[in-house]
């Protein structure tokens, strides 16, 4: 793999990760309701997901998914319902006090393991993204060079920018939440951040092989 193979799948990387999707959008919602440190759990497990999905589309799984309807639909599906119910749950959360964390959430959901989890779950429920690595990859990747390395590479990039989008995406969350100073307010930012997480899963819904 030359450098300009490497840089082109940089910049074709930072464009696909900077769009909304699933990942972004629970990465605003983790930034509204917990800050931006702790949402980094979430994206620390949301890329160690994709980490993983690329591995497993290395092996063929992506090529399995893009050519059965059966399993694509049931890890689609499954991913729509868990985003809707993490979404619900954040929409009725109790409004807390202007400028104060939920103290419930940030001692029970907002611990760095079920962040971790709630962002592997969120990212290993898109079957299109493991489809889509799989269709991607091989662009980039020569043939006549050993495969491990290429794949790391490339894997390595990708999480690195996806990070950072996270990042971006969990500090506009937070810089938003910061800004509230009324118990109307409040109540509006966890309507939002039910929202963007019901709005994920619609996203999931919409979602179709490649």
């Amino acid at each position: 793999m030359t450098w300009q193979t490497l840089a082109f799948f940089f910049a074709t990387a930072f464009v696909i990760s900077m769009t909304p999707g699933p990942n972004m959008l629970l990465a605003m919602s983790l930034g509204l309701r917990f800050g931006a440190r702790r949402a980094a759990w979430g994206g620390a497990g949301m890329c160690a997901a994709l980490a993983v999905m690329a591995a497993l589309s290395a092996f063929g799984l992506g090529a399995l998914l893009s050519t059965s309807v059966l399993a694509f639909e049931i890890v689609r599906w499954a991913g729509v319902a868990y985003l809707t119910w993490l979404g619900i749950a954040a929409w009725r959360a109790p409004v807390q006090p202007a400028g104060e964390r939920d103290p419930a959430a940030v001692s029970g959901e907002g611990t760095p393991v079920r962040l971790f989890l709630r962002g592997a779950l969120v990212a290993f429920s898109n079957p299109k993204a493991l489809v889509f690595m799989g269709a991607l990859f091989p662009q980039f990747i020569d043939a006549a060079a050993p495969l491990a390395p290429q794949l790391m590479a490339l894997v390595a990039t990708m999480v690195v920018i996806e990070f950072g989008w996270i990042m971006a995406y969990a500090t506009g969350g937070d810089r938003l939440a910061a800004k509230l100073t009324t118990a109307s307010a409040a109540r509006s930012l966890n309507r939002l951040t039910g929202g963007l997480m019901i709005g994920a899963g619609g996203l999931l819904a919409l979602a179709r092989r490649v």
